[in-house]
């Protein structure tokens, strides 16, 4: 049963994560207006890696070298996850941005029984075609149209699909520290990304205080905290599992985009609001079941 119990509250804690996440989508598109997609992860990476390590610095060493090893392999990963959601918000709607960014719950039971040969339970099926169903009528406008960020954004969902399986693969090992890992691949990612910019872009910095608020939420809450807090609940739950509950990601940034934003949704999206809401019931109630059943 604790095990159950500690999933749970690891779903709870991921929740949260995807708040913050929906919430991202509203302040990377304030940012672009004044700063280039990768100098944009330059400093979101690094600034998150040098918040994340100076917090707890007691924890950051010594380090593993597996747990080094994951956290390059994760970086590798988050390149595609985030120069696709950067440009992607840039180049499409924020609604097309985050139907397919949150494409991670197709993609994660499709690649886990490709990689692994574990095939879904009936249940998870049912939930993952509501949970695709409600993504769509939330954030697909009638016509389908596809814009020149859209398979940006579908290349994000695939690769975070993978980061996925890499964290679950990585926090199985003994020597491998989750909390340390968290923190490390910001350190590589921003790397890259900075590696990426000196190439195509030229560095500059915000200009207004809206892009600096931004800019700090993203790094301290959207990835400093969110990715840490993903990988220690991966300990305790499923890549597919993670994937489902990630798909209430562009339920927030609808939510957001309302009261920030001034858009309004249609009926049609409030009822895949309510089928993506009712996904993660569904999925959680029955782990509350089984916690009951067990104490008898």
């Amino acid at each position: 049963m604790e095990n159950r119990v500690t999933q749970f509250n690891a779903d709870l804690m991921l929740i949260v994560v995807t708040f913050g996440w929906g919430v991202s989508y509203f302040m990377m598109d304030l940012c672009l207006e004044e700063i280039d997609p990768l100098t944009l992860n330059v400093y979101r990476f690094f600034g998150a890696f040098a918040v994340a390590w100076l917090a707890t610095v007691k924890r950051m060493l010594p380090v593993s070298r597996t747990t080094l090893k994951y956290a390059f392999y994760v970086s590798l990963t988050f390149i595609f996850v985030y120069v696709g959601a950067t440009y992607g918000v840039k180049y499409t709607t924020q609604s097309n941005a985050g139907f397919l960014c949150a494409t991670s719950v197709i993609f994660a039971p499709l690649l886990t029984f490709l990689l692994k040969k574990i095939v879904p339970e009936k249940k998870l099926l049912f939930v993952i075609i509501l949970c695709t169903v409600g993504m769509a009528l939330m954030t697909l406008d009638s016509h389908l149209h596809v814009a020149s960020g859209d398979l940006l954004c579908l290349m994000c969902g695939v690769a975070f699909t993978v980061d996925l399986l890499v964290v679950e693969e990585g926090v199985k090992h003994e020597d491998v520290d989750a909390f340390q890992l968290g923190v490390y691949q910001f350190g590589f990612t921003g790397l890259w990304m900075l590696i990426l910019a000196l190439i195509f872009e030229d560095i500059t910095l915000p200009q207004s205080g809206a892009c600096w608020a931004s800019l700090i939420f993203l790094t301290v809450f959207c990835t400093a905290i969110a990715y840490v807090v993903q990988v220690v609940a991966q300990q305790y739950t499923t890549a597919t599992h993670v994937g489902i509950i990630f798909t209430l990601e562009p339920v927030f940034a609808a939510v957001v985009a309302f009261l920030f934003a001034g858009e309004r949704l249609l009926p049609r999206n409030y009822i895949g609001m309510v089928m993506m809401l009712a996904s993660i019931l569904i999925m959680e109630l029955d782990g509350i079941k089984k916690d009951k059943g067990e104490t008898k």
